[in-house]
């Protein structure tokens, strides 16, 4: 085949494919489109070999120079090689591990479950006394350590949002331009019900108004910002003294989401339930664009890695009793 000729074409039909299997493609057609380009411009004919795409991937635009950054990139035109194969069945694929592993995600801090009642209980304590300050960032804590949701999310609800008769909150258009349906646990309505009786003593409800408010003077009744949220739950943190788990320089708000997870998935461990069945359900509750995002909490989490590891232990131990 003629690379220059039927590459373009190639990368369109591999991205509509992936638009209809619902894959949020974000700078991957971009960066495909860059080595289409880059193909024509070499006035490569024939087959595509792992030599083009890694010197491609090596042509940083941001000159890094780099080779996590070769290795994200080449992984990007892997996956469309491996496409593209079945077409073109002499297109080579290069090695995963031409520039090194791809750098990963950084693990989370997990948090105890009596470090989440330490959050809600200070964020309690929180003044002006008679303010609904308090209030706010305790319901906004306790929401996002019980649905899992972003604090984008949970800052931009609506009060038309929040369905406490059947317990569904509506998430907007978020992350990865999806809106999706949650339903929440009994407690959780009841705490959201609290948290609204509450907020009606300082202002006046109305449907298209922020369901978390902001309670500083002129301020009152308007959203919380994402720079707020993150300054309390800092001070917090701070006051509290967590030892740190995680990966990061210190525990996270974002940390909040990430231990619904893991505890999700922990539950599942235990009950026994075929974790396979049940990741599509998480990985759509979460609003993952794409479900290697969830399946990543099992390989880059210690404590399941640790509950995964007895099990296996307890195969083991069956294996033997077995071969004697």
């Amino acid at each position: 085949m003629s690379a220059r000729v039927r590459l373009p074409q190639r990368v369109a039909d591999y991205l509509a494919e992936r638009h209809r299997l619902g894959f949020v493609l974000r700078s991957r057609g971009t960066l495909l489109a860059g080595f289409a380009r880059y193909v024509a411009d070499r006035k490569h004919r024939g087959p595509l070999t792992a030599d083009l795409m890694i010197e491609w991937a090596r042509q940083d635009k941001w000159q890094r120079g780099t080779p996590s950054t070769w290795a994200a990139r080449l992984a990007r035109v892997r996956h469309f090689a491996r496409y593209l194969k079945q077409f073109e069945p002499d297109t080579e694929v290069p090695e995963e591990q031409t520039f090194g592993p791809e750098a990963g995600r950084v693990a989370p801090h997990i948090f105890h479950e009596q470090e989440v009642i330490d959050l809600l209980a200070a964020a309690r304590q929180l003044g002006p006394p008679d303010s609904i300050r308090s209030a706010t960032y305790e319901t906004l804590f306790g929401l996002m350590a019980s649905t899992g949701l972003r604090v984008s999310e949970a800052l931009h609800l609506r009060d038309a949002d929040v369905d406490l008769k059947r317990g569904m909150l509506t998430i907007r258009q978020t992350k990865f331009a999806k809106s999706r349906l949650l339903p929440v646990h009994p407690t959780t309505v009841t705490a959201l019900a609290n948290y609204r009786k509450i907020r009606t003593r300082h202002i006046a409800a109305a449907a298209d108004m922020p369901f978390l408010i902001s309670s500083r003077g002129r301020r009152l009744g308007q959203p919380l910002s994402d720079r707020q949220a993150h300054r309390v739950f800092n001070m917090l943190r701070d006051r509290l003294g967590w030892i740190n788990r995680g990966g990061h320089a210190a525990p996270r708000l974002h940390d909040l989401r990430h231990t619904f997870a893991v505890r999700r998935l922990m539950r599942w461990h235990t009950d026994g339930t075929d974790i396979d069945q049940m990741m599509l359900a998480l990985s759509t509750y979460m609003g993952h664009a794409e479900i290697f995002y969830t399946y990543w909490y099992l390989t880059a989490v210690p404590e399941l890695m640790a509950l995964a590891g007895s099990k296996f232990e307890h195969f083991a131990d069956l294996a033997g009793d077995c071969d004697e």
